[in-house]
């Protein structure tokens, strides 16, 4: 472990570089655009997100659409699943009420929810965002009932003994005891959930986002705005993943010295 430390860090980019030189090598010697466009197509894409791609708007503007569809559907996910989960986690009857039947829907993977999605919810966004809620709702779910099972008993119990209601047991013992493990899961929901919005977009009917600009691209044959908008992509969900990273180190950082 000491001599990890000492590793600079980096050495993170060593296989993206590596990855991109490869790319460029085959790129030139397969010389088929369609199969393996060069960097020198893709990288003018990425440098103007904000230009009109094949009639279908801009990476930048197909982003925010994508951004938003996700961000909708996982803040319905944390409302319903992380109240759900405390209430399994700290009531017994409750988790034998429930967890029967979200272990039966749990295996199912959202996109198998997309028919039924179209035909409750028509086509559009209220369908993506029901498979996106899908996607979030069951690592919340989880995380959640394993945090709230994972609070120590003795800070309950000095919090009764304190005369605590049960609404303040849960907002100033439960709750943040389980947070940590709750953000965690967070992390891991929002992360499934972006990989719902864009294969979502992708299907028949759609209009706009990532996944309709990367199908719609290669329909046309555009190989090189489909890696441009995986590197987008790719860009996105490292960018919200350290903004969790970054409030896990600075507001739940206790949980370490807790250990």
């Amino acid at each position: 472990m000491g001599r990890n430390r000492n590793i600079s860090p980096w050495w993170g980019i060593a296989i993206p570089v590596v990855v991109i030189i490869v790319w460029e090598v085959c790129a030139v010697a397969i010389n088929n655009s369609f199969i393996l466009p060069r960097l020198g197509q893709i990288i003018p894409v990425l440098f103007h997100p904000f230009e009109d791609q094949i009639g279908c708007g801009s990476l930048a503007e197909n982003a925010v659409i994508s951004l938003k569809r996700v961000l909708t559907g996982f803040f319905l996910a944390v409302a319903i699943a992380v109240p759900l989960g405390m209430l399994m986690g700290r009531y017994q009857p409750v988790f034998v009420l429930f967890n029967p039947f979200f272990q039966l829907l749990r295996p199912v993977p959202p996109l198998a929810w997309m028919p039924l999605a179209i035909a409750w919810l028509q086509i559009g966004a209220g369908s993506m965002i029901f498979i996106i809620f899908l996607g979030a709702f069951f690592p919340l779910l989880l995380a959640t009932l394993d945090g709230v099972r994972g609070v120590r008993n003795t800070w309950c119990e000095v919090a009764e003994s304190l005369g605590a209601t049960k609404f303040e047991m849960f907002t100033t013992v439960v709750l943040p005891g389980a947070m940590p493990v709750i953000w965690n899961g967070c992390r891991i929901a929002f992360g499934i959930a972006w990989m719902c919005v864009v294969a979502a977009e992708m299907l028949p009917g759609t209009s706009e986002g990532l996944g309709f600009l990367i199908m719609y691209a290669y329909n046309l044959g555009q190989i090189q705005i489909i890696v441009a908008g995986m590197v987008i992509i790719g860009i996105i969900g490292i960018g919200v993943d350290c903004i969790f990273r970054a409030v896990d180190k600075t507001y739940l950082s206790w949980r370490a010295l807790e250990r």
